[in-house]
């Protein structure tokens, strides 16, 4: 069964076809003909042989007509069969459009990502199927705003690939910039996937960030679930610094604030993922450890194994 991360990354592809030929081009040196549109396609190639054959997503460039399908990949791990049914996808697609096709591999694991690089014989002289691998080498880290509004998908990759490293809270921060403007669902999903690729400590790099107000006040989506409870917390805790007299208390009620919109956007999540919930389940939320939440929420298959015991 396909893990989440595998439906995630090509939910991405998904989401914006031009992102398979930008990456082909840009990222990989491929030379890709000129094309005016990019679409999804059907991915399944029962038609021309018995065996049940799907690839995770085609995409096709068309200049008018077909110029070139390219058959979208995400492996997460190693697969031998893979090998022998890629090169079915290739030629399957050729026959099917009537113009070049080709196999971009996407892996976030720079190990099996060579593994996927090796050439493919094929058994005829001459006839070897050379696969486009797209590893977090590949990927390029973005961290330019702009750059990240205008592929939001592409700076979700960059997380995915860079997260890690010590450009993970730029590259997560602009991420999540790109998600403005974006509808909620994809700001959500987009939001859940950063969150989830970040280790404890660029986590707490990004929160840092934020909390600066250099990233709240480009994304309308952070400026949403986080501002507000951040907004709400300031005012409380000037008005208990006024009671007390003390700089402390509006500090605190900061703190306080920024803790809530962070809540605020974990819950959000949570209903994303798993439906409206209850009363009692929303108490449940409201009083799990939110870090907890962050790290399991993309794993989990319940809200039962998202809360635990």
């Amino acid at each position: 069964m396909p893990s989440m991360m595998h439906e995630a990354l090509v939910e991405l592809f998904r989401n914006r076809p031009r992102l398979a030929p930008e990456v082909l081009s840009e990222a990989l040196g491929v030379n890709i003909p000129e094309f005016t549109e990019a679409r999804g396609e059907s991915v399944d190639f029962t038609q021309v042989i018995p065996t049940e054959y799907r690839a995770d997503l085609v995409v096709l460039l068309l200049e008018g007509t077909p110029v070139l399908a390219i058959v979208v990949e995400v492996q997460l791990g190693r697969d031998a069969e893979k090998r022998q049914s890629w090169p079915v996808y290739v030629t399957t697609l050729r026959a099917r459009f009537g113009c070049p096709a080709c196999l971009l591999v996407v892996s976030p694991d720079a190990e099996v990502a060579r593994w996927c690089a090796q050439p493919i014989e094929i058994g005829h002289e001459g006839f070897v199927l050379q696969p486009h691998v797209l590893g977090p080498d590949a990927v390029p880290m973005v961290t330019e705003v702009e750059a990240a509004r205008t592929s939001p998908e592409l700076a979700v990759l960059s997380v995915l690939a860079h997260g890690g490293g010590a450009w993970g809270a730029a590259v997560a921060g602009t991420a999540l910039a790109a998600a403005a403007g974006l509808d909620g669902e994809r700001a959500l999903f987009y939001t859940d996937l950063v969150l989830a690729a970040l280790p404890e400590a660029a986590r707490a790099a990004l929160e840092e960030l934020m909390k600066s107000g250099t990233y709240e006040y480009q994304s309308d989506f952070a400026r949403k679930y986080f501002g507000e409870g951040k907004a709400e917390g300031l005012v409380e805790g000037e008005a208990k610094g006024k009671a007390e007299g003390k700089a402390e208390g509006k500090a605190e009620g900061r703190v306080e604030g920024e803790a809530r919109g962070r809540r605020n956007m974990i819950l959000r999540l949570v209903e994303q993922r798993f439906g409206p919930l209850t009363d009692d389940q929303h108490r449940l939320v409201e009083t799990a450890d939110v870090d907890a939440l962050a790290d399991r929420i993309f794993d989990a298959k319940s809200l039962e194994n998202l809360l635990g015991e």
